[in-house]
């Protein structure tokens, strides 16, 4: 092949790849809360990498003469407290920025390691099945009769509490649903034209599970990744609220909002904040995954 020839097929796969992405951000932003969602996402992580810039303060620091401070705008509110403090007298403002860093810590976590190991038992599941496929259809049918959060209780009580312990728990309650859906692709993709004619063509096993099914299998997995990474920082706030996830004095909304309920009717706002971040934060992830969700199914593509 002449050099020629070898840039126009670079350039063909460059146009087809700006055609593709062309189409997909057209479908994506049809959903104007997808759009809305990735901007509050975007404006999530920049928060996390920037937190150190942008918190006012220490969020472990203690202020004893200013315990309970309400937020600015209601009485007796200081100005070095935007959103006033908690019991101990941290600023609030600092703690919640801070804390967006281990809600992004801790879906990336997740999500990397639910859909990693979702992916090889799924594709080992799916391409052999036989015995194989139906003993571990078995066990991720057991793990999914369990309610989710129940589950990651019982796993962290085995574990122990911590924020490590809680990620570990948290992936493995979500790891069925990436081998379930890896699984029914691959059972799908493999009896296909294209998998025949590479296995004829002599490619083995792993190169036919990793190099020619599994891209074909990725969009349902991007967007449950998605849908998963919002439900694992809600169930990681769950178990710090009963305080088995993260730990005091870190700055995570769950144990923020453990720490705080005894002061609910006293001072309301070291409740609320934490909870909105949270709300917020989850309901954007969301958004943002339906949007994924039409820009990567034909089937939901509108002409």
């Amino acid at each position: 092949m002449t050099d020629t020839s070898v840039t126009a097929v670079k350039l063909s796969d460059a146009a087809i790849r700006r055609r593709m992405l062309k189409e997909f951000w057209f479908y994506f932003s049809r959903n104007k809360g997808a759009v809305l969602g990735l901007i509050v996402f975007i404006l999530l992580v920049l928060t996390a990498i920037f937190a150190p810039l942008l918190a006012p303060h220490d969020p472990t620091q203690q202020y004893r003469d200013a315990l309970l401070v309400p937020p600015v705008w209601q009485e007796g509110g200081r100005a070095g407290f935007i959103l006033g403090t908690d019991a101990v007298g941290r600023d609030m403002l600092s703690r919640l920025i801070f804390g967006a860093r281990y809600s992004l810590f801790i879906g990336i976590v997740v999500v990397s390691v639910a859909l990693s190991g979702g992916i090889i038992i799924g594709l080992i599941a799916g391409f052999y099945g036989r015995w194989i496929d139906t003993v571990i259809m078995r066990v991720m049918d057991v793990i999914l009769a369990f309610p989710s959060l129940l589950l990651a209780l019982v796993l962290v009580a085995v574990l122990g509490p911590g924020l490590t312990n809680a990620m570990i728990a948290i992936a493995i309650v979500y790891q069925p649903h990436f081998a379930r859906l890896t699984r029914a692709a691959v059972m799908a993709e493999k009896q296909r034209e294209y998998v025949t004619a590479a296995r004829v063509a002599g490619a083995g096993n792993i190169r036919l599970m990793l190099k020619t099914i599994l891209p074909n299998c990725l969009a349902p997995l991007i967007v449950q990744a998605t849908l998963s990474f919002s439900s694992a920082v809600l169930d990681a706030a769950a178990l710090g609220f009963l305080g088995m996830g993260a730990q005091p004095p870190a700055p995570e909304w769950g144990t923020m909002l453990a720490e705080a309920r005894e002061f609910i009717m006293r001072a309301p706002w070291v409740v609320t904040f934490p909870g909105l971040a949270i709300l917020i934060s989850v309901l954007a992830i969301n958004l943002m995954g339906d949007g994924l969700r039409d820009a990567l199914d034909p089937k939901l593509k509108r002409s």
